[in-house]
């Protein structure tokens, strides 16, 4: 069976980002650094590759240049238990980045999360289609999720 992992293409902070990122999420590590040789295109001794597994799960940091950044097309997915890990990890990933709606956020590196309580996600499946619309309502006015507020939207609070 193929080994899958996710690349990612830093201009020069490969290494830095994933240092940060595994200092974040416990089961995480850098596992190998590769450095560019005197065949370039960059300077030899120079970061290339950076593996590392966050969670157990493989990821490269692949130091390639400018000519391509990141966007919100592709983003990687927290899910969290409780509000204390959605604070948490909102707080350490958007710092220096940028907040944007619905849980997502931008960190330093442009990389895009989505910080996503376990409990949301329950309540925007509702069986129940309008306590699905007031969840969903609720979460679409919102940047860091507050898991209580949803779930008081949810159950009709306020309406």
């Amino acid at each position: 069976m193929p080994n899958i992992s996710t690349s990612l293409w830093f201009d020069t902070k490969g290494e830095e980002a994933a240092r940060f990122y595994v200092s974040l999420f416990p089961n995480s590590e850098v596992t190998r650094v590769t450095h560019y040789t005197a065949a370039g295109p960059r300077p030899a001794g120079e970061v290339l590759t950076v593996e590392f597994t966050l969670e157990g799960r493989p990821f490269m940091a692949l130091n390639g240049g400018p000519e391509f950044t990141f966007s919100e097309a592709v983003s990687l997915v927290v899910e969290c238990a409780d509000q204390a890990e959605v604070d948490r990890y909102w707080a350490a990933l958007s710092e220096g980045g940028e907040e944007g709606p619905c849980g997502w956020l931008k960190d330093r590196y442009g990389l895009s999360w989505q910080i996503t309580p376990v409990r949301v996600n329950d309540l925007v499946a509702d069986p129940d289609p309008e306590r699905a619309r007031r969840a969903t309502e609720a979460l679409y006015s919102m940047r860091k999720i507050d898991i209580a507020a949803v779930e008081a939207a949810a159950d009709g609070a306020g309406a």
